[in-house]
């Protein structure tokens, strides 16, 4: 998704996509986004890059930060099957979320309220809320402040590849 005027890719996502986004939600340049079950709360923001996979049910929460070149998995497959049988789970990421740059997000995750993902993180398990996870696989370290204030909000005018 390469249109640099947020307003056009935003009427582009919700008008022909259908997809669900909230208010002062923003997403960025150059996402790849395939299917359209896809809901994303208010004053969430996905930076460029990244995958979005709503082929079955992915929901973004509110206050949201995705960072740059993420990966979002809704399917997979079976290793063992003898066919290469689709396995097929939805993906929640709750309220005032981080997930860093260049997670990656497996299929049938959930991302509890105020959890951060680390920098390259491989999530194959739910992250407990208030929790800070690194690693591949994703492990929990530590505790997470729960009392959040923050409201996110990033619009940039002209969002561009020009360096």
């Amino acid at each position: 998704m390469n249109i640099p005027f947020y307003f056009i890719r935003r009427w582009y996502l919700r008008n022909v996509m259908k997809i669900k986004i909230g208010k002062d939600t923003y997403i960025g340049m150059g996402c790849y986004i395939v299917g359209t079950f896809i809901e994303i709360g208010d004053n969430t923001v996905i930076n460029r890059g990244t995958y979005l996979d709503g082929r079955v049910p992915l929901k973004i929460g509110n206050n949201v930060s995705i960072s740059n070149y993420c990966y979002i998995q809704t399917n997979s497959h079976d290793p063992q099957s003898p066919d290469f049988k689709g396995i097929w789970e939805p993906v929640i990421i709750g309220n005032n979320v981080w997930v860093g740059a260049k997670a990656i997000i497996l299929t049938g995750v959930t991302l509890e309220d105020g959890c951060v993902v680390g920098a390259g993180a491989v999530v194959t398990k739910n992250i407990p809320a208030y929790t800070i996870a690194v690693g591949c696989p994703a492990k929990v370290i530590k505790k997470r402040n729960p009392k959040l204030t923050y409201k996110i909000k990033f619009f940039p005018i002209f969002d561009s590849d020009i360096q």
